[in-house]
């Protein structure tokens, strides 16, 4: 009976673990980058009936199995409408949070981190955002990537490990800041 007992346990925390790991519940996105996700999915939802004026003219064309205006005109709004489901799904999920709130001393979700890779000396600054979000260029990187998963729940001081394409790079975490909103809304 001792038996049964532990792998009903053990059972049971594989299974919550799974599902915990496959089940992404929510995904944090600022304010601002929620608000550029409803216009993106306005605009979108906007370009629908363009899309279905053209598979009617299409369509008014005759024989549809060699009809190359037809074809693309109905993957077009195959793509349209893919997209379109993928961000509703993903807006249901969303997790908004703003920015000019956060605060604290550990890397969290919005934390400006300036990391300095200990082989090298460069320095690199990074905003950590949801997926949703990044721009790489702009010094912005998804909470999800490799150097965000690497400093989460760090502070100033740390050093940390992250594996890269080139191999493992050690950085410190020189500072920890949170400077609000790196979306700014036009």
């Amino acid at each position: 009976m001792g038996r049964v007992a532990f792998f009903l346990i053990v059972v049971g925390k594989k299974l919550s673990r799974n599902v915990k790991e496959s089940n992404m519940s929510s995904i944090p996105i600022s304010v601002e980058g929620f608000e550029l996700v409803k216009r993106d999915l306005e605009r979108l939802k906007q370009e629908r009936p363009a899309v279905i004026q053209a598979i009617k003219e299409a369509r008014e064309e005759g024989d549809l199995s060699e009809n190359a205006g037809y074809d693309a005109a109905r993957e077009r709004q195959g793509m349209l409408e893919a997209r379109i489901g993928n961000i509703e799904s993903r807006m249901a999920r969303f997790n908004v949070i703003d920015m000019r709130t956060l605060g604290g001393e550990r890397v969290t979700y919005g934390a400006t981190i300036e990391l300095e890779d200990l082989e090298t000396g460069e320095m690199r600054v990074y905003t950590l955002v949801g997926p949703d979000e990044t721009d790489y260029v702009k010094g912005s990187i998804s909470v999800l990537s490799p150097v965000a998963k690497a400093v989460l729940g760090k502070e100033e001081g740390d050093e940390v490990v992250v594996d890269a394409p080139r191999g493992k790079i050690h950085y410190e975490i020189v500072s920890v800041s949170f400077n609000g909103p790196v979306i700014t809304l036009e």
